[in-house]
């Protein structure tokens, strides 16, 4: 259910478009964990952060059913361009589908198959990186995809806080949280990037290349 916080602020962020509605929707009826979604208020946000970045070529870990994809691909420059990475080709018909419906397709190469394997194949620069995939491997995400950046690159990192499990005392020992909580130690102390951890939603990290 939706918290009287969640709600004033999707009444006070940029509201969805129709074909991301749609995508909410169906993300609820045809898949079995939907609170994966980015929802309105992470994708007006994600929007606005590639129009703030202007980047021309965008690395996306971790697609789902395309929600944040779509939202990046609505602030691409002309010209730019998203790899999006997606391990689940049980998605990939929703997934096509919300990006016809919202007119992005032309910006968009869905790539499926293990993450970690794909981007062994990938060529960079890229300008932009938004990593959602599984929380357990951020670690091995990161250190594929730093020789693919340049100065200046940012990486946005979603669902850093683990709903709040990384700061409990004690820390819980499974594979996912401690994954998290690795990943977040490692980019804090990487002297290579600067960093800022925002609370939105479930943690937020914006990492930039020095």
């Amino acid at each position: 259910m939706e918290s009287q916080l969640d709600k004033y602020l999707r009444l006070h962020s940029k509201a969805q478009s129709e074909a991301l509605a749609w995508l909410e929707k169906q993300t609820h009826l045809r898949t079995n964990y939907p609170q994966m979604l980015s929802g309105p208020v992470q994708g007006a946000l994600l929007t606005t952060l590639v129009k703030m970045f202007k980047p021309s070529r965008v690395l996306e870990i971790g697609c789902f059913t395309g929600y944040s994809t779509i939202c990046m691909a609505y602030g691409l420059p002309s010209g730019g361009h998203i790899d999006s990475l997606e391990v689940n080709d049980e998605l990939e018909s929703l997934i096509l589908e919300g990006f016809s419906r919202a007119g992005v397709s032309d910006r968009i190469t869905l790539r499926l198959g293990d993450a970690k394997e794909t981007l062994q194949t990938l060529t960079g620069p890229y300008d932009l990186v938004f990593i959602d995939a599984d929380k357990r491997e951020y670690c091995e995400y990161y250190d594929l995809v730093m020789p693919l950046l340049h100065s200046g690159s940012v990486i946005l990192a979603d669902d850093v806080l683990w709903d709040g499990k990384v700061y409990q005392e004690p820390v819980p020992q499974d594979k996912q949280t401690q994954g998290i909580v690795r990943f977040n130690d490692r980019v804090a102390s990487d002297p290579a990037v600067e960093t800022v951890l925002l609370p939105l939603r479930d943690g937020l990290f914006l990492i930039r290349v020095k």
